[in-house]
C-alpha cells in the first residue's frame, strides 16, 4: 500500500502522524512549494506513474490537490479541510472527468476552522460532488484548522477499516 500524503500550503507531514499513516503503509510525503510551482498537479501525476499511489490524503491545500489527484488516477483520498471553495494561490488543474471519480471520498472538517470554514465547503460540494463517489463526510465540531493527532489518528483507522472491508 502506498499513501500519498500531501501537506498544506504552509506545514509539512509531522512525526506523530507520519507514524499513524506508516501502520497502514509506505508513505510518500513530497515537499511540496505551491507559492511558486503552479504545476504540483502535473508533479504529482509524474511521480505517480513511478509510486502508484494506492490512498491519498491531504490538507488544506494538499485537500484540495488530494481532490484533484484521488479523481483523476481513480484511487481513495481522506481530506482534511480542504481548501476546495477557495485557494490562496493559484495551481493548474484539470477539469474533473466524472468517469475518473475515486471511488470512495472522505472528508473531515473542523467546526471551528476560521481559514477554510465548513459550510462553505459543504456549499462547494454541493454544487461539484460527483455523483458516483461513494463520499462520507465528518464535522469535528471542536476541531480548527489544525487537525490534532487524536483525530487524524481517529479519522484515519476509520478511513483504513472502511478501506479494507472494501475489498
Amino acid at each position: 500500500m502506498t499513501i500519498l500524503y500531501l501537506h498544506g500550503l504552509e506545514s509539512k507531514l509531522n512525526p506523530e502522524k507520519r507514524a499513524v499513516l506508516e501502520r497502514f503503509g509506505t508513505v510518500v510525503a513530497p515537499d511540496l512549494d505551491y507559492y511558486s510551482d503552479p504545476n504540483v498537479f502535473i508533479s504529482l501525476m509524474n511521480t505517480n506513474e513511478k509510486n502508484h499511489y494506492d490512498v491519498v490524503m491531504g490538507s488544506s491545500m494538499g485537500g484540495f490537490m488530494g481532490y484533484y489527484i484521488a479523481n483523476t488516477i481513480k484511487c481513495p483520498a481522506l481530506l482534511f479541510n480542504p481548501a476546495l471553495p477557495h485557494r490562496p494561490v493559484n495551481q493548474e488543474i484539470p477539469e474533473l472527468n466524472p468517469l475518473n471519480a475515486s471511488p470512495q471520498l472522505t472528508i473531515a472538517l473542523g467546526g471551528e476552522d476560521q481559514i477554510i470554514k465548513a459550510n462553505d465547503t459543504l456549499k462547494w460540494l454541493s454544487k461539484n460532488r460527483i455523483v458516483d463517489t461513494d463520499f462520507q463526510l465528518f464535522i469535528h465540531k471542536e476541531m480548527g484548522h489544525q487537525v490534532p493527532i487524536t483525530i487524524f489518528e481517529i479519522d484515519v483507522t476509520r478511513f483504513f477499516d472502511q478501506y479494507n472491508s472494501s475489498k
